[in-house]
């Protein structure tokens, strides 16, 4: 698992990376001069990073072959290699754009049968996504020119973006006719789906538009509609963008295919269109891939309880993976249900992502940390940026920790570890004092926790022999609510309310047995709130380990063997 985990990680990474390094050139590569050395740095790169990507795949068969009992971890490497290389062509493609490198080589062939069998191949992926998937083509066939490695990548990008955005069990259709004069294409992708609200279409090709890709819970890297609109610019033809929203979205674009619309050195006369064959399967759906997890069962039943908030499913489920046999691990895929779970379910620690659809994690973090009766819980920001302001702002918002992708799945678990334990030894050096928070009561200044503290045992103890006074009387005594009360003592103590006041009774107990060793048992019991000295006894045993009877005997005996003569008290 640990070797799996490696080469997930390196694979996770090499995205992030790409990503971040496109982006910083792209932006910068201002005139004709610094685009064609761009180029040549982009194209270099690509090929250094493809021959790692190469290893890791075939590494992957060779972990298959010896040890086949982790198939869902390999799928999940597999299928980041494949997005890592499908990346790695599109920023070449695209910085060849960006410099005028891109070349156009358009051949003759059977341009209909070619989009067809091209469509047919993502099939695959409309079926695993319980599309209805229609190719329409008129006429059936029709002889042309095009490049096909354009128009390949053109179709692609608009069917797979369709399958990202139409939503469950849509509607996509892929039209393809003639103009009159049979010298043009006419290509219209369209799906049934949510649609793109106007003020967004402006800017559908524009280079590192984000989309709505986090919103459908897919992957995006903002190249895809930003290079077919180069693509089609550079095939010479035209593509627009019509949507209704919640009604539908459809792309349109026309190609000419006659050879006159082509110059000499973009006319390739020796070769003919091939018809591809290769089904493609990419982009399979991470619940195909992984295996779903809400609720983990660790072995030891008093664990902390985590609650991971991450709308990547991979990253989700490794993380859950890690962490399921030591603590109660809980799952949420965005800031909404994160808040959802934190209401409904007692939570120890939170990881969340920062970019996040609806909520993200800043706005998560501060809504916590505002928050009566959650603000105690200590909150780790995972974020892709490792810029000073990130984490100025992840500490602003009041995250108690903060960790640049990519990141080492131990390191998690680390950071983790370290902060459930000091908040238990902080519990453990605090409830010591319960019963008698003297010690508490000198320490200059105190902290909020332990000014809390000292508020709820004077409340306890102010009503220390009533037997009516419960959790509800308590709360109302704290200015809270039972739940906002509960959630405040569990995370300073480690205890719900009804064990938090039992102690504090029984320790209470304790005191009144050292100061006057004459009283009984049930005299004592009923001080200290107790309607039947029976079931003191029983909660006595379980606070103190022993039965009160006998642990009152050992104090009187104490008592009996103090001298009383002063001069003997004086030699003593």
């Amino acid at each position: 698992m640990y070797i799996t985990n490696i080469y997930i990680a390196i694979a996770l990474a090499l995205v992030i990376v790409i990503i971040g390094f496109a982006r910083w050139l792209i932006v910068r590569t201002m005139n004709i001069r610094e685009k064609l050395k761009m180029s040549h740095i982009f194209t270099n790169i690509t090929h250094e990073l493809l021959t790692p990507l190469t290893i890791l795949s075939a590494s992957i068969e060779n972990l298959r072959a010896n040890n086949p009992a982790s198939q869902h971890e390999y799928d999940l490497m597999d299928l980041n290699i494949q997005r890592s290389v499908r990346l790695l062509q599109q920023i070449l493609e695209t910085s060849k754009s960006q410099a005028g490198e891109l070349k156009l080589r358009v051949s003759n062939g059977d341009v209909m049968q070619f989009i067809r069998e091209t469509a047919h191949c993502i099939e695959p992926l409309m079926v695993k996504r319980n599309f209805e998937f229609v190719v329409r083509c008129k006429p059936e066939s029709m002889m042309g020119w095009i490049d096909t490695d354009k128009v390949d990548k053109v179709i692609f990008n608009l069917l797979s973006n369709a399958a990202k955005y139409a939503g469950d069990k849509a509607q996509v259709i892929l039209d393809v006719a003639t103009n009159d004069h049979y010298d043009h294409i006419i290509i219209r992708v369209s799906d049934n789906g949510p649609g793109i609200p106007q003020d967004k279409i402006k800017h559908l090709f524009t280079r590192f538009h984000d989309g709505a890709y986090r919103q459908n819970r897919t992957f995006g890297t903002g190249l895809g509609l930003s290079l077919t609109y180069d693509l089609v610019r550079l095939h010479k033809g035209k593509i627009k963008c019509k949507s209704i929203d919640g009604q539908g979205t459809t792309f349109l674009i026309d190609i000419p295919i006659n050879k006159d619309a082509y110059s000499k050195d973009q006319i390739d006369e020796e070769n003919t269109i091939n018809i591809p064959q290769q089904l493609i399967l990419d982009l399979p759906t991470p619940e195909a891939i992984l295996p779903q997890a809400i609720q983990s069962n660790p072995t030891d039943k008093n664990a902390s309880r985590i609650l991971i908030v991450e709308d990547n499913q991979e990253l989700l489920t490794l993380m859950f993976q890690l962490l399921q046999s030591k603590y109660h691990v809980l799952t949420a895929t965005n800031g909404r249900e994160a808040l959802q779970i934190v209401h409904n379910h007692p939570i120890d620690l939170i990881v969340s992502d920062v970019i996040m659809p609806d909520i993200n994690g800043y706005e998560l973090t501060n809504a916590l940390k505002q928050d009566e009766q959650f603000g105690h819980l200590p909150i780790i920001l995972i974020t892709a940026n490792a810029k000073e302001e990130d984490r100025m702002e992840a500490l602003t918002a009041g995250a108690d920790d903060l960790i640049s992708k990519p990141f080492k799945m131990r390191e998690l678990q680390l950071r983790i570890d370290n902060i459930i334990a000091n908040r238990q030894r902080v519990q453990s050096d605090i409830t010591a004092n319960e019963g008698d928070f003297t010690d508490i009561a000198t320490q200059k200044p105190l902290t909020a926790e332990q000014e809390y503290l000292q508020r709820a045992i004077k409340c306890i103890n102010e009503h220390i022999s009533d037997a009516d006074y419960d959790r509800d009387a308590f709360a109302a005594d704290m200015s809270s609510s039972v739940s906002t009360l509960y959630n405040k003592i569990r995370a300073i103590t480690g205890k719900n309310i009804t064990t938090f006041m039992r102690d504090i009774r029984i320790k209470t107990a304790c005191r009144l047995a050292k100061e006057d060793p004459q009283l009984r048992v049930s005299d004592i019991a009923y001080r200290v709130g107790f309607r039947d000295p029976k079931y003191f006894a029983t909660s006595f045993k379980r606070v103190m380990g022993v039965q009160p009877k006998e642990y009152f005997d050992q104090i009187k005996a104490q008592y009996d063997e103090t001298p009383t003569d002063p001069q003997t008290l004086i030699e003593r």
